[in-house]
């Protein structure tokens, strides 16, 4: 991540958060956790890998991450239209690095700060991302 951005106005520019996108759940026990949510959500998720389970509810991420520590909780995905100017921009307001920008697959990134406080916030650059008509 880059302070490129940093000199971008704060006010009068679109709103850096479209709005959130993608909230991810620890999932050790990936199979029980896919059949869980399956069950209560009376479907099947759209991608299912070994690495990660994701369900589309509502034009919405559920996402299953075996390898997310239950100890840190959920994580939760705010959707941009330009990662790395949201990341510099965040940055230089004051937020640290936490990962750095990942492509992670279909033009897809994701990256995370932590805010003043400590909280984790994610990211998501996501070109495909649209919501259902309501």
């Amino acid at each position: 991540m880059n302070a490129a951005a940093a000199d971008e106005p704060t006010t009068g520019s679109a709103p850096l958060l479209l709005g959130l996108r993608t909230t991810i759940y620890p999932a050790p026990d990936l199979p029980a956790a896919t059949a869980w949510f399956t069950e209560i959500l009376g479907f099947g998720p759209y991608f299912d890998e070994p690495f990660y389970v994701g369900f589309e509810v509502g034009g919405y991420e559920l996402g299953l991450d075996p390898n997310r520590d239950p100890a840190a909780g959920a994580s939760t995905l705010w959707g941009v239209t330009d990662i790395e100017a949201a990341c510099a921009r965040l940055l230089a307001a004051g937020a640290t690095p936490e990962s750095e920008i990942q492509e992670v697959g279909e033009g897809i990134k994701v990256a995370s700060v932590r805010v003043p406080g400590g909280a984790e916030l994610g990211l998501i650059e996501n070109p495909h991302f649209s919501l259902p008509p309501a």
